[in-house]
């Protein structure tokens, strides 16, 4: 039973003289480009940017980008001191607010204007008195926070109770207050080193977190800055993958030599990624720090195939089949002549696996969000120059590699060949009709049944806190203590009313619109309070109605109307410069996918049942506007009243935002990897109904990952989709190793079941190691600091394993009935007779 060597086709010819007759050529352009490269790499710098991280392209952020100047985005950082024994009301505590609130303003990239604290002068108080109304700042001007005394804290409380803040600014149970702090927009040309923003901060913490307070710190700049911290463990991680991947080549090779050139290959593709991403201008964001492990392990796992092929050429001349008498009789060939036929066997489908991974990378650019973009862009140059390193670099090196101890290593090769000869045999048995019908059989069952649990994965984060950190984190813990001293949370949803100029003093209609709005929202499960310009306008006027809540209602006299709401400044964050923008501030128990789903439906469900009037139109206001100063100009009265309910800004906004685009584009992705895995292996085998068999593999462990995330309360996000299409992209290189192997014996007249055999005979223990080397090389991350790191981790480490057990217990099986069912297969292997 001997194999016959495939002749080369003239684009092998081509290829394999270019390559190993210029060898010195190659090595020395290898040396320099890389040097280059070390060189890019080196200068590259931490660049993460709130706007890369959400679609700028939707409907909601458009909503965000149009009023980001007049009330801010979700770029706001929460700054809580809290009394550790629970009483705000003691000049330490008033000291430490006060010192605070001045070097919160002072960081350069905070906005001074929307800065609110007891201490700033926004934030002030309304009362009924005798003559009508009196007010002034909560925290009067003769306060001194050292020589407090109780009258002076009780003036304070009143003070508070009278601005409505209790929950807001000062915490329910009186034990803390809050800094709100929005930062200067990313594109006012003044850019954000989101970093030193968060060290600014944690300077502020440090300083103040004394004396019996404690400081808690949230916001986007601050999460960033801890991911970022987090993620410097990467560097310990990406040093044990390479360790750790050293170890399984020496092991599988039993050489230094080989394990060691397939790692410095790898480390060449690395290297050649990381300068090629600043050759772009592109910066090593925290969240995409995960590239080079991923390009690593892929260049590993398809190095070992290089040099499982060279092993066999330089052991048994490439016939590595028969037993083991027969094998001990073959004659291996020298080492160029060894490199030039591994090369030669898998320049096409080891090119085709790694175009797959380009794809499963570049399907990813339909999520339109920059962060991803870059992922995408990286991954996929990281992944095709990884085509040169493997395909070209490593045979040029192996060509030169003279192996010592020839005949130990050839008798653990032919034990490795050997040895599991009866775990293939059984396997081999999956390509008899009965036994492959059984297995498709469960295959079918086993996709509907993960099919129908998958239906249920949540599009989002499926928990509570930021769901890139761990719960145990100092963000999370921050964030849960906030949540639950401010009645208020953390989590906002703002609605922008668009209206007629001047609506909240000419429009009775349109308040009255707004203010429906905002108590149909207020009754949705998830909310826990809803702020808005009618509310507080129907609070003054019962004022100017001795107090009355009889007269709590919108007046419907232009000039009563006007007198209710005059005194709201635009720094209140209830109306814009001319009254025809009103936000509706809804503040959520959490941002878990079911309440902003909850939420969002209700709104439209508003818009859709308050007829045309409202809607997505973002240009009603420039409409009215225009139709407004046509109005002046005739010297007419303008009248009209419609509403424009937009969605949505604040960090629940941008977080809707997010889960709509992965929900538009999830399935969308999956079908375009299927088809281009699909008709890039019917373009390799010419054969339709073998890319079915590598191709349907892919789809039942893509099932089985969604079953998992939802037994894993994991939520379809930006990075678990990320992680699904990486799956499909990688995970087809066992199934077309596998193929290329039978293809070749099957082009020989061999039957399916002994084209399998051999396969794996000769590539099982590589695959075996290919798999392992690359669960290994993600694995590692479960032990992040990082959530989101550990997650992708975990869902790759399945995807890797799973897509190896699925290519080989599904691939024997679907080949019998779909490339040769009315075969007579009376082969039986060499095990069995």
């Amino acid at each position: 039973m001997h194999s016959t060597p495939v002749r080369p086709g003239a684009f092998h010819r081509i290829a394999e003289r270019i390559v190993f007759g210029n060898r010195p050529l190659i090595l020395v352009l290898f040396a320099a480009v890389t040097v280059l490269m070390l060189a890019m790499a080196a200068q590259l710098r931490v660049d993460a940017g709130f706007k890369k991280q959400i679609p700028l392209g939707h409907e909601y952020m458009r909503t965000f980008l149009d009023y980001e100047a007049e009330f801010g985005g979700a770029n706001r950082v929460l700054v809580a001191v809290v009394a550790e024994d629970g009483d705000m009301f003691t000049p330490a505590f008033f000291a430490a607010l006060e010192g605070m609130t001045a070097d919160v303003m002072a960081i350069e990239a905070v906005d001074d204007a929307r800065v609110r604290s007891l201490y700033t002068p926004n934030v002030r108080f309304t009362e009924v008195v005798e003559d009508g109304f009196a007010g002034g700042n909560v925290i009067p001007d003769t306060f001194s926070a050292k020589g407090a005394d109780e009258a002076d804290f009780a003036t304070v409380r009143g003070n508070i109770v009278k601005a409505g803040i209790l929950g807001r600014l000062v915490a329910r149970d009186w034990s803390g207050a809050m800094i709100w702090a929005d930062l200067i927009p990313e594109d006012s040309g003044t850019p954000l080193d989101y970093q030193a923003v968060a060290a600014e901060f944690e300077a502020i913490r440090a300083k103040y977190e004394r004396d019996g307070h404690t400081v808690h710190i949230i916001g986007f700049a601050k999460m960033v800055g801890d991911i970022a911290d987090g993620a410097r463990s990467v560097i310990w991680f990406f040093g044990l993958t390479i360790a750790f991947t050293w170890v399984l080549l020496f092991l599988y090779s039993t050489s230094v030599k080989l394990a060691t050139l397939t790692v410095a290959a790898a480390l060449v593709a690395v290297v050649w990624m990381l300068g090629a991403l600043r050759l772009m201008g592109f910066g090593v964001d925290p969240m995409n720090m995960l590239t080079p492990f991923l390009v690593f392990a892929i260049a590993v796992s398809h190095g070992e195939q290089m040099i499982n092929r060279f092993r066999g050429e330089i052991f048994f001349g490439g016939l590595e089949d028969g037993s083991p008498d027969e094998l001990r009789a073959r004659q291996g060939v020298p080492a160029p002549e060894a490199a030039r036929l591994a090369f030669r066997m898998l320049l096409v489908p080891g090119a085709v696996a790694l175009l797959a991974g380009c794809i499963g990378f570049g399907a990813i650019l339909l999520i339109p969000i920059r962060i991803i973009f870059e992922l995408a862009i990286t991954a996929t140059v990281g992944v095709a120059l990884t085509i040169l390193t493997n395909l070209v670099l490593l045979p040029v090196l192996l060509s030169y590699t003279r192996l010592r101890n020839m005949e130990r290593k050839r008798e653990y090769r032919l034990r490795q060949l050997t040895r599991f000869d009866r775990i293939w045999a059984l396997l081999a048995r999956l390509s008899r009709p009965r036994a492959a019908a059984v297995v498709i059989a469960v295959g079918v069952v086993a996709w509907g049944l993960a099919f129908w649990h998958g239906k249920k994965v949540m599009i989002g984060d499926a928990q509570e806190g930021v769901a890139e950190l761990r719960p145990e984190a100092r963000y999370n813990q921050d964030a849960r203590l906030i949540t639950e001293r401010f009645a208020l949370g953390v989590d906002i949803l703002n609605v922008i009313a668009e209206a007629r100029p001047d609506a909240c003093t000419l429009s009775h209609p349109a308040m009255e619109t707004i203010d429906r709005f905002a108590w149909h929202l207020a009754n949705v499960e998830g909310v826990q309070q809803v702020i808005t310009l009618p509310m507080a306008a129907k609070v003054v006027n019962a004022g100017w109605n001795d107090g009355s809540i009889r007269w709590r209602v919108l007046p419907r006299d232009p000039d009563s109307l006007r007198v209710a709401t005059q005194q709201f400044e635009t720094d209140s964050g209830l109306l814009n410069a001319d009254c025809s923008a009103i936000p509706v501030s809804a503040f959520l128990t959490d941002h878990r996918a079911e309440t902003i789903d909850r939420v969002v439906a209700t709104v439209k469900q508003f818009r859709e049942d308050n007829g045309a009037w409202a809607g997505a139109d973002a240009n009603l206001r420039e409409e009215l506007a225009e139709a407004a100063r046509a109005a002046a100009e005739r010297g007419e009265d303008f009248a009209d009243d419609r509403v424009n309910l937009r969605l949505g800004t604040g960090n629940i906004g941008v977080a809707a935002a997010i889960n709509d685009t992965v929900r538009r584009v999830e399935k969308r992705i999956l079908y375009l990897l299927y088809a281009a895995v699909f008709t890039m292996c019917l373009v390799s085998f010419r054969s339709p109904r073998a890319a079915l068999c590598i191709v349907l593999p892919l789809v039942l462990v893509t099932e089985l990952g969604h079953a998992l995330m939802v037994a894993l309360d994991i939520g379809m996000k930006i990075n678990t989709l990320t992680v699904v299409a990486l799956g499909v992209g990688i995970g087809v290189d066992y199934a077309i190793y596998i193929f290329a192997r039978m293809n070749e014996n099957l082009k020989l007249g061999r039957s399916v079941g002994e084209s399998y055999f051999i396969a794996l005979k000769t590539t099982g223990i590589a695959i075996f190691y290919t798999a392992l080397t690359l669960a290994v090389g993600v694995a590692m991350w479960i032990f992040s600091d990082l959530k989101f790191q550990a997650d992708m981790g975990l869902m790759l480490t399945f995807m890797f394993v799973v897509n190896m057990v699925a290519a080989i217990v599904f691939l024997p099986a679907l080949c019998r009935w779909l490339l040769r069912p009315r075969e007579r297969d009376d082969w039986r292997p060499p095990a069995a007779t």
